[in-house]
């Protein structure tokens, strides 16, 4: 997401939406979490000081509502988004293509770590039963046998992983490379996991 939003992209995008209506600072981020499905939401931290300089800036007012600061876009912020209409035609442009990007890339690899999670606890389930006698590996997506703790300790971190990947896609915070980079990663370790196993 920051590909998206570099060159002052952002502070253009927030414009944009309070051109749409006045807004606190966590709507702003939840819009913006929304117009990305959900895999991209920009931190507090990246939007208040961009609010505060479109103020500086004469673009954006607030006031304080209910304990919150309410932005309103100023006559000088819509002369602004008028400006700039083609800049901000380009940027929704984009926005809808890494939006749609992001949903193929997430339906890419979703079946295939998928797939190579179950091969995995299947190999695991197999050892754990040659060496000591463990129940038979339980059906995809049913809990770990009974009396086989480290095969629910694995459960338990993979699953971890799983959420910690897809909060960090959410987020915008891997790029496409970078989460191609992983699976590759991800892949070889698995790989060499099974090899251990057998």
């Amino acid at each position: 997401m920051t590909a998206v939003f570099s060159h002052g992209r952002l502070r253009l995008y927030l414009l944009k939406l309070l051109g749409d209506g006045p807004r606190h600072g966590y709507e702003l981020i939840r819009l913006l979490e929304d117009r990305f499905l959900g895999r991209y939401a920009p931190s507090a931290g990246t939007i208040y000081p961009r609010l505060q300089r479109l103020e500086v800036e004469g673009l954006v007012t607030h006031t304080a509502a209910g304990g919150r600061k309410v932005y309103e876009i100023t006559e000088a912020g819509r002369a602004e988004l008028r400006h700039r209409a083609g800049e901000l035609a380009t940027l929704e442009a984009d926005i809808t293509a890494s939006v749609r990007d992001l949903t193929a890339l997430a339906g890419e690899i979703r079946p295939g770590v998928r797939g190579s999670a179950r091969h995995l606890r299947r190999d695991l389930h197999g050892a754990a039963r040659r060496a000591g006698g463990v129940p038979p590996a339980p059906p995809p997506g049913a809990a770990p046998a009974a009396g086989s703790p480290l095969l629910a300790e694995f459960d338990k971190r993979l699953a971890a992983f799983a959420v910690e990947v897809g909060g960090l896609v959410r987020a915008g915070r891997l790029s496409d490379n970078q989460l191609r980079t992983a699976i590759r990663v991800l892949d070889g370790a698995l790989d060499g996991l099974r090899r251990l196993l057998r």
